[in-house]
């Protein structure tokens, strides 16, 4: 069973974007989500890069399986050329309007990510390990770090 344990937002250029809000939510004991918001002031984005890296914890946080960095709007082109991005963007693609080839010319909404549907692709879809996790996703635009986002969860 998976949990979130926490969630962290980072914007790295305040000229570039800003977050609104990057809320983990405990509704009741079996319901969180989380939800990021981030405000871009420099449209239209015509060059996307996103690195996601996997990590588990084993005296510190250690790369686990994956660390893959890609062209965001060429993937958004031809969806089924990388399927290990795929996987980790199933999770969010229903619940966010990061659903489309470059340009980005509107804020980036990720909207109620619960546990649940975490739960259900690392304890089904592609069984992992019981541990804790560390997911981190950096978005650079023009080949320039502008945000980190950082997902903690564990699974037992």
């Amino acid at each position: 069973r998976a949990q979130f344990t926490n969630f962290k937002c980072k914007s790295w250029d305040k000229n570039f974007s800003d977050i609104e809000y990057c809320i983990l939510k405990a509704v009741n004991r079996s319901y969180k989500y989380i939800s990021i918001k981030v405000n871009l002031f420099k449209i239209p984005v015509t060059k996307i890069k996103v690195n996601i890296g996997l990590y588990k914890r084993v005296n510190g946080y250690k790369p686990f399986l994956y660390n893959i960095t890609l062209d965001a709007c060429k993937y958004f082109l031809n969806p089924r050329s990388n399927p290990v991005f795929s996987y980790f963007y199933e999770f969010i693609k229903d619940i966010s309007n990061i659903n489309h080839t470059c340009p980005y010319n509107h804020d980036v909404i990720m909207e109620k990510l619960s546990i649940a549907s975490i739960d259900h692709r690392m304890t089904k879809i592609l069984p992992f390990p019981e541990g804790d996790y560390l997911v981190e996703i950096n978005v650079l635009a023009y080949d320039i770090n502008r945000a980190t986002v950082k997902v903690y969860a564990t699974i037992d």
